[in-house]
């Protein structure tokens, strides 16, 4: 299997790389700049250069080459409302557009479990961000590809527990960046999940227990 990651220089992005290199999983990904290729390709992971704001369908169709399955991490984290439009609304556009082009089916996108404290005051612009994902997840599940929409809770940078709660509805909370990589290389090393929205939260079970449990029964 071969998967191609947009937002492969980010922090996620960078910690499936390496989760799912140890599982003997071909990757390769879009960087924005030429430094951030070399360096991935020092290290042996394909990268083709391009950037998700302004790319067309058909570019982005090129750069998947022959990538079975995407996954879609890139995002604004909740910035100016230009980039978020651009990269959390239209980018996931442009990608969905892309697979279609390409004939790749596994699409995967990494969203956001949203703050479920309601009466306190956000912000604007992270009231908007919230906004442009669910946009995004809604254009993913009216898709005809075998989505995944995954939704982790606040994410930090402590290390991982490897103990997760992962389901259709989770409550909001916090988990590793690096607990989140691994759930989406255990989710896509299993292929009898597919046209579902998880949410990933901290929890009490096993990473690779808890993809097992997701798996619907025939």
């Amino acid at each position: 299997m071969k998967v191609f990651i947009i937002g492969i220089s980010g922090a996620v992005g960078g910690l499936l790389t390496e989760s799912l290199s140890t599982r003997d999983v071909a990757v390769a990904g879009l960087v924005r700049r030429d430094d951030q290729r070399a360096e991935l390709q020092a290290r042996g992971v394909d990268a083709a250069v391009g950037d998700i704001a302004t790319m067309s369908p058909n570019e982005l169709a090129a750069a998947f080459s022959d990538a079975d399955a995407i996954v879609y991490t890139a995002g604004s984290n909740g910035g100016a409302r230009v980039i978020t439009k651009a990269i959390d609304g239209d980018g996931v556009a442009t990608a969905i557009a892309a697979a279609r082009l390409a004939g790749i089916q596994r699409f995967v996108l990494v969203s956001v479990l949203p703050e479920s404290w309601r009466e306190r005051d956000l912000g604007e612009d992270v009231e908007y961000y919230f906004a442009v994902k669910k946009e995004a997840d809604v254009a993913v599940t009216r898709s005809d590809l075998n989505w995944l929409v995954v939704r982790p809770a606040l994410l930090h940078d402590d290390p991982a527990k490897g103990m997760i709660s992962l389901g259709p509805a989770e409550f909001h909370g916090d988990i590793s960046r690096q607990d989140v990589a691994e759930t989406l290389a255990e989710l896509l090393c299993e292929p009898r999940i597919g046209r579902q929205i998880l949410e990933l939260n901290t929890g009490s079970t096993p990473i690779r227990d808890a993809v097992r449990a997701n798996v619907r029964q025939r």
